[in-house]
């Protein structure tokens, strides 16, 4: 058996009974099927506690090897959200005017979405998360494993935290996003993963009347 390197400590957790279980379970369901992709946001600032709270919570997922391969950062500043609005509509541009396949502009089409982004500006925050392949340590270079699913279950767990505190988030991926690194000086080892502008929906905000698939879309038994 490997030798461990963590000290280990007895772990508990509580349970329930199965009635219990099923009325959890079908509250928190119901709780997250709430959760919408919101385009319209109120610039009603943010109290900062909040959003260290949602990037800890996200950083309790689980990562390959407990390596943590990701850096939040949280941008409020007014002049640094307009470059950034800026440099992602004109990447935006280019990919609705050319880039993105035919398929790919007809699927969006029912969202009404096009290269024009103001809620980079209008959302209070806008959180820029950013992987990070490897790290330096004593000068020497260390891989990260398994970093894009890593950051990924962060990024969920960020999406519920958002939720929970009664807030509205957008999962913006403008492509390419190199912008991003150069605009915040990140570090070669990170590279940008996804831009979440973060805030309260606004009075008038609207989402799509879109349906999610069934259960037997999404999960097969195997008994």
């Amino acid at each position: 058996m490997t030798e461990k390197k963590y000290p280990f400590i007895p772990y508990s957790k509580k349970t329930y009974s199965e009635a219990e279980m099923i009325q959890r379970s079908a509250d928190f369901l119901h709780f997250m099927d709430l959760r919408r992709t919101v385009r319209d946001f109120s610039d009603e600032p943010i109290p900062m506690e909040v959003l260290e709270n949602i990037i800890l919570a996200a950083s309790t997922a689980p990562s390959g090897a407990h390596k943590q391969p990701w850096t939040f950062c949280i941008v409020t500043s007014p002049e640094k959200k307009k470059q950034i609005r800026e440099a992602a509509e004109k990447e935006e541009h280019e990919s609705y005017n050319g880039r993105m396949p035919d398929d790919w502009i007809e699927d969006l089409a029912p969202l009404g979405t096009d290269w024009r982004k103001p809620f980079l500006e209008t959302a209070p925050a806008l959180i820029v998360v950013f992987r990070r392949s490897y790290e330096i340590v004593n000068e020497k270079k260390r891989n990260n494993y398994y970093v894009t699913e890593s950051v990924g279950l962060a990024c969920g767990f960020l999406l519920a935290a958002i939720h929970d505190a009664g807030l509205a988030a957008l999962t913006h991926t403008p492509s390419p996003m190199n912008f991003l690194s150069a605009l915040l000086e990140r570090p070669e080892n990170e590279k940008p993963y996804l831009l979440i502008p973060v805030g309260y929906a606004s009075k008038t905000a609207q989402v799509p009347d879109l349906k999610r698939k069934r259960l037997n879309e999404v999960c097969k038994h195997y008994i």
